[in-house]
């Protein structure tokens, strides 16, 4: 099928267009329309991207089914996946009608509400699919839009506080690699993603103001990118806007946020930090190391104090983010393997998870952990998967939680053992807030009187989860349906890395290695 990613992409955008120019009014019958043919736009975008992946061969560590057409000043809107994109397109088309559907209960500008998270998934499948550095930048940034929208109409009270600083921090970073992009079209002459890959920036060490540049342009553009992904993923120091936006977010816009926006981070590490600039890749490899087993240790124990639900969950996807960008610049295929899963993972998993907190959230209004005690009386069915995805967060084997952080610790633990050690404490720390969580929830005597008459999961609400079960079940006994489609492509990304560094300036790897 010609233009099938096209299709794909825009498909969300095109019913979005529908519901703002044809559906009028706030009554029932406009909102009961709004929901339905959102949900069937993301059904069906869905449902056609499984072409993507029938057609998909892993073997082949290229970009696929590619569409290329010129468009203004030498840049083109070209469109393309591979081994390492490919899955975040099926990740991205497989939560949003389950994200539709959990937005049911929606009463409040409804029609607003739909087309922000038809905007939003155009936007977050143009960035895993788009082949020019011009229009990935555009697509990266405009998903800012949505979500900020999302998080401040539709939030909580403070609502108006976390959109902003989400807003600000994310859009600064960006700023930088805006410079970067406009430094690379000048030094390679083109914004063909494709081509800078094999573009050799500058990598001979140079002094600023006496301070000596290891890796040269190479380090000052990785960095430039990096401002922008680390907070994307986000790493620490630079996730405190995180927990804020999603106590804030409505449950879908957190969903949202945890199971794809923040991917795009780690998808940018591979997709432009290590094959572009891996001289600086390399120079930055010790600090960023250590920066993720921080983050793993440090936000856990922040997690372990929390007493709102949203907020814990939300430092718990700080430190798994931890484990992916360790994996990531492990740099060899257990590690990037390993990331790559965790990220998919993490995406049902972390959304399964802010899903139950808006289950009893529905019900009670409140988020606070003191509230609640003792639902397994009244909730079997919620008590049920609540705990199903409370040990695939803390890595039970079995699903697929574990699967993620067992490969990336192997792949640091070639690379530097005191990282792994560090992080391997994390896995510790993870049981501990989860269990925490869940046992103050859960178990225990139901003695609170507002409690008494709290109702199970309706059929909706379980046919939801169902979905997000199987895909963490079936990935952690069965992985080599993650492992086989993005192996070849792994293996190539770190081929041409290690032939990069081969024919590095011998000072810089000389410093590097330092």
């Amino acid at each position: 099928m010609d233009n099938l990613l096209s299709i794909v992409t825009f498909i969300p955008a095109l019913a979005a267009a529908i519901l703002a120019v044809f559906l009028r009014g706030e009554d029932a019958p406009a909102q009961r329309n709004a929901k339905w043919l959102a949900l069937i736009a993301t059904t069906a975008t869905f449902l056609i991207s499984l072409f993507i992946l029938a057609q998909f061969d892993p073997a082949d560590t290229g970009f696929q089914m590619v569409e290329n057409r010129e468009w203004l000043l030498g840049m083109s809107y070209k469109m393309g996946v591979d081994g390492i994109s490919v899955l975040f397109v099926m990740l991205t088309t497989f939560m949003m009608p389950l994200v539709i559907w959990a937005s049911w209960g929606v009463s409040t500008r409804v029609k607003e509400y739909m087309i922000a998270f038809l905007l939003l998934e155009t936007l977050m499948l143009g960035v895993f699919m788009a082949l020019d550095l011009v229009l990935f930048y555009l697509f990266f940034e405009a998903g800012l839009i949505p979500m900020f929208l999302i998080i401040g109409i539709w939030g909580g009270k403070n609502r108006i506080y976390a959109s902003f600083k989400f807003f600000l921090y994310t859009f600064l970073g960006s700023v930088l690699m805006l410079v970067a992009v406009v430094a690379m079209f000048s030094d390679a002459g083109t914004t063909d993603i494709v081509k800078l890959m094999s573009h050799e920036f500058a990598s001979e060490n140079f002094s600023v103001l006496g301070i000596q540049i290891v890796g040269g342009m190479q380090t000052i553009m990785f960095l430039a990118f990096f401002a922008s992904f680390a907070v994307k993923m986000p790493m620490w120091p630079v996730h405190t806007w995180l927990p804020d936006a999603h106590v804030q977010a409505p449950t879908a816009g957190s969903v949202v946020l945890a199971a794809i926006l923040l991917k795009m981070g780690g998808y940018g590490f591979l997709r432009f930090s290590m094959p572009m600039f891996p001289v600086g890749f390399e120079v930055m490899t010790p600090l960023v190391l250590w920066m993720s087993a921080i983050a793993i240790v440090y936000t856990s124990l922040v997690a372990l104090v929390q007493e709102d639900m949203k907020k814990l969950i939300a430092y718990s996807s700080v430190a798994h983010m931890g484990y992916v960008t360790m994996g990531i610049f492990a740099a060899n295929q257990q590690g990037i393997d390993g990331a790559i899963f965790q990220m998919i993972s993490h995406g049902f998993i972390s959304g399964a998870l802010f899903l139950c907190v808006g289950v009893i959230y529905d019900r009670m209004h409140t988020r606070d952990i003191d509230a609640y005690g003792g639902l397994a009386v009244r909730m079997p069915a919620y008590a049920l998967i609540f705990m199903f995805f409370t040990m695939a967060n803390v890595g039970l084997p079995g699903t697929s939680g574990f699967v993620g952080e067992f490969l990336t610790l192997m792949g640091i633990f070639q690379v530097n053992t005191w990282v792994a050690a560090v992080a391997t404490s994390g896995v510790i720390l993870s049981a501990a807030y989860s269990l925490w969580l869940y046992r103050r929830v859960v178990f225990g005597d139901l003695i609170k009187e507002s409690l008494k008459a709290i109702t199970d999961m309706t059929a909706r609400e379980k046919a939801i989860f169902a979905p997000l079960v199987a895909m963490t079940l079936l990935l952690g006994v069965y992985p080599s349906l993650v492992t086989d489609i993005i192996g070849p492509s792994v293996e190539a990304l770190i081929h041409n890395y290690d032939l990069a560094l081969a024919d590095a300036p011998s000072a810089v790897k000389a410093a590097a290695s330092h």
